[in-house]
């Protein structure tokens, strides 16, 4: 599956009982984002903006993605900048529903 396969992917109910990907699923969907970093069991990536304002619809948009996804992520965000963070808690680990998400939040950059 490619960036542009994930991104047009449907996130499925997860309601735990499927084990996570595994460290080579994980670097297959991996090597297919930009950016994003595989840390403490998650997948991360830092996004630097101009001003709060951009940061903020950023976020918006990331809010409205993860609702029609139902696929929530971590969020941290500074006046210029916002980390999102994905992982799988029904599963506690990561699931394609993660790289699915980390590619529609990409494409917002493609608009």
């Amino acid at each position: 599956m490619t960036v542009c396969d994930l991104a047009k992917g449907k996130c499925k109910p997860c309601e735990g009982g499927v084990p996570p990907l595994t460290e080579a699923e994980i670097k297959t969907h991996l090597a297919q984002l930009s950016g994003w970093e595989y840390v403490g069991g998650e997948i991360a990536k830092t996004y630097a903006f101009k001003n709060y304002h951009e940061t903020m619809a950023f976020v918006n948009a990331t809010a409205w993605i993860s609702h029609r996804e139902d696929h929530h992520p971590d969020i941290e965000l500074g006046y210029n900048k916002c980390r999102v963070r994905y992982m799988t808690h029904a599963i506690k680990g990561l699931s394609e529903n993660d790289f699915i998400c980390a590619a529609k939040i990409d494409a917002l950059f493609g608009l």
